[in-house]
């Protein structure tokens, strides 16, 4: 048994599936001497925010996060609460990504450029500060998919303790809820860019209509939803049990209203359901 579960298991009944593997994440953390943290205020980087602070205290870790158009205000301020909440030292940088050609053409290698460039953003301000590691929250289930972004993080010399610890998206979510951690079951979220077809460009104008359909739409009571752009048509994927929902007359009307303002001509709602990277 690790120091960590040893010294949580003591008189307490618990997890003990969720303790080991936060355990072995707080053990791998531990030989980081100094981290920056790539903190999005999602799952991922919030389990890894809490088992940094676990490991190494608050003066030796930095949290930080990129402002950026290709990500909603609400994901922003979703992360400053919750860095403060963990009484996390934190910094916000301006991410560049829109002015790389590259990126801004949209090839299936997109998350490629725009990691690439964060991390290096990121390298140099972890020197500044003299910190030994960034980290960044790839886990176990990312390697099922297509994640081009991954190859710039093994590029960049950056560390994926949630990979190193053997950690599921599943497991993160196990693991946050044991510890009763706020935001443990936030839904998963993706860059607007995600929302538009490989090899056609990403403007500003074109993700700010995104985040507007998708905040109108979500007013009906959605947790779970994607407006895939595709030029004058908008195509829905919400969870298959909320298909019937927003074919309801009403909401339907409601729809059309708001996204047809936005400039869409078509919008469509796709019966295959809500799937996690549907455009790869």
């Amino acid at each position: 048994m690790n120091e960590y579960l040893a010294k949580k298991n003591a008189g307490k009944v618990i997890f003990m599936g969720s303790w080991e593997k936060f355990g072995r994440l707080v053990d791998y953390m531990k030989g980081l001497d100094s981290v920056l943290v790539a903190f999005s205020g999602g799952v991922d980087s919030l389990l890894l925010l809490d088992a940094a602070i676990e490991a190494l205290g608050r003066e030796r870790v930095l949290a930080v996060t990129a402002a950026s158009v290709i990500r909603s205000p609400e994901e922003r301020e979703e992360a400053l609460r919750l860095a403060v909440l963990f009484g996390a030292r934190w910094v916000e940088v301006e991410s560049g990504e829109m002015r790389n050609t590259d990126f801004v053409a949209n090839p299936p290698e997109r998350c490629y450029h725009c990691k690439k460039d964060l991390l290096s953003l990121l390298g140099a301000l972890a020197s500044r500060e003299g910190l030994a590691h960034i980290v960044e929250g790839s886990n176990k289930s990312d390697l099922d998919d297509f994640r081009p972004g991954y190859r710039a993080v093994r590029e960049s010399g950056a560390l994926s303790p949630l990979l190193e610890a053997g950690i599921s998206k599943d497991d993160v979510r196990e693991i946050l809820k044991a510890r009763g951690t706020a935001g443990w079951d936030r839904p998963s979220e993706a860059c607007l860019c995600s929302r538009v077809p490989y090899g056609t460009e990403i403007t500003e104008g074109k993700l700010k209509r995104i985040y507007l359909a998708e905040k109108a739409v979500k007013t009906l009571g959605l947790v779970t939803l994607r407006v895939r752009d595709h030029g004058d048509t908008a195509r829905l994927e919400v969870p298959a049990g909320e298909i019937e929902k927003i074919c309801r007359e009403e909401n339907r009307e409601f729809i059309l209203q708001e996204l047809k303002g936005l400039g869409y001509k078509h919008v469509t709602v796709d019966l295959g359901g809500y799937r996690t990277g549907n455009m790869n």
